[in-house]
């Protein structure tokens, strides 16, 4: 098969969570705490995307460590009672990948247990293997210890593997240990984050059909 373990990133590629989940939370956040703090969700995208969450708060926002833990227990809070979409088409990428033998991970900067709670209610087929923000932080995305795991536990080389994310630090990440990287491209339109993928990126895919027909279409199932 082409792809012997996919591996997705969690918001934004599988899920459509930024715009309709963490945007809000952290607009209602900014709202309570940092008042004079404003953000579209076009520049949130953009913030996300590079520097990533932590030196976006930190040092855009400006919050003290202490407050980042703060804001980090208001989201789960918030997250528990707003569930995310996957996206039209994820599914059947999803389990189609697993029906044809092949393996399925997860790498991402939300909580591994609400990850899971969301591939149930959208009904997505179990992850092989979760590694979320509970991972310590000098081992989550974008360090490539994720990677390393999952081809020391399966025996797969870096060409066997492919990391599918809508962000520079799963670029980053994949880059860092040669494991060919795609890019989803249908969470948003933000030209900047375009460009850069489709500059930089082994694939880029604008739809989950285009995804589906790359990873798919004339290969033929496993027995």
């Amino acid at each position: 098969m082409r792809t012997r373990c996919l591996v997705v990133d969690h918001d934004d590629t599988v899920v459509n969570s930024t715009a309709t989940v963490h945007y809000p939370c952290f607009v209602q956040y900014c709202a309570e705490y940092f008042p004079d703090y404003r953000c579209t969700l076009e520049d949130y995208f953009l913030k996300n995307f590079d520097p990533g969450v932590v030196s976006f708060f930190r040092d855009d926002v400006g919050m003290t460590g202490e407050q980042m833990l703060h804001e980090q227990a208001y989201w789960n809070e918030y997250v528990q009672g707003h569930v995310p979409r996957a996206y039209p088409g994820m599914a059947e990428v999803l389990w189609e990948q697993k029906r044809r033998g092949g393996l399925l991970c997860v790498v991402s900067h939300s909580y591994g247990k609400n990850i899971l709670r969301d591939y149930r209610a959208n009904g997505l087929p179990e992850p092989d293997m979760v590694f979320g923000w509970e991972m310590p932080p000098e081992r989550r995305k974008p360090k490539p210890d994720a990677l390393w795991e999952i081809m020391e536990r399966t025996g797969l080389s870096p060409g066997e593997l492919l990391v599918l994310d809508d962000l520079k630090p799963g670029f980053d990440m994949a880059r860092a240990c040669g494991v060919p990287f795609a890019a989803a491209g249908w969470a948003n339109d933000v030209p900047e984050i375009e460009r850069f993928m489709r500059a930089n990126c082994d694939l880029y895919f604008k739809t989950v059909a285009e995804l589906k027909a790359y990873l798919f279409d004339g290969e033929e199932r496993q027995a």
